[in-house]
């Protein structure tokens, strides 16, 4: 099974998987109790259904919990079910990127260095993201991936990229932690961010620092 990367992250693991199974195989190894949804139709998609449990479920196991499948809340919002636990979830075929956390609300994010994201960056960043960011590709990539992450973090939808969401001025390098605010009314609140650069994607997710 190709797992590509776990991190046990102080007992909150996270982890990216590399799909290389046809459905058959995914869909037992996950062994869910859940069915796949009629509207998903796509082969990629479906792969990416089933991979992102097979590795939920394996991040379950390094903490000592048995899968039960994915919930969502109301704003849509994974969960493991049966577990108190929180969870966030990413792909970009063939990369699944799940986080599992005992007490915070987390997000992670996977995203391809595309050169869309040039074109519509002034919808997505403020100026002053947009002057620090200039015409590097990965660094509007990872902002994209943090502001993703912020609203999973949130745990809501209902956040403007370029007015809730702000990141913090940092240069690109191969790994690093730079912060980002969830601004909501009169109340700004902070996020330590981890960024990875990996041959074919941006990895953000939120995570204080080692100490």
């Amino acid at each position: 099974m190709p797992l590509e990367k776990i991190e046990d992250n102080r007992g909150n693991p996270w982890g990216l998987w590399r799909i290389e199974e046809d459905e058959t195989q995914l869909e037992a190894a996950a062994a869910s109790p859940e069915r796949i949804p009629e509207t998903i139709r796509h082969p990629h998609k479906r792969l990416e259904w089933h991979a992102a449990r097979v590795l939920v479920k394996t991040l379950m196991h390094r903490c000592g919990l048995t899968f039960h499948g994915i919930i969502k809340d109301t704003f849509g919002k994974p969960f493991p079910a049966g577990s108190d636990y929180h969870l966030s979830l990413s792909h970009s075929y063939p990369y699944v990127a799940a986080y599992l956390h005992a007490t915070n609300s987390v997000g992670i994010d996977i995203q391809p260095p595309r050169p869309s994201l040039l074109r519509i960056a002034h919808r997505i960043l403020d100026p002053s993201e947009l002057a620090f960011a200039g015409s590097d590709l990965n660094t509007h990539c990872v902002i994209w991936c943090a502001k993703e992450v912020l609203i999973k973090v949130h745990g809501r939808k209902d956040l403007i990229f370029s007015k809730n969401l702000k990141i913090s001025p940092f240069s690109i390098n191969s790994k690093g932690y730079f912060s980002g605010s969830i601004i909501v009314g009169p109340t700004e609140t902070e996020v330590r961010l981890y960024y990875e650069m990996h041959p074919a994607f941006a990895l953000v997710l939120n995570k204080p620092e080692p100490t």
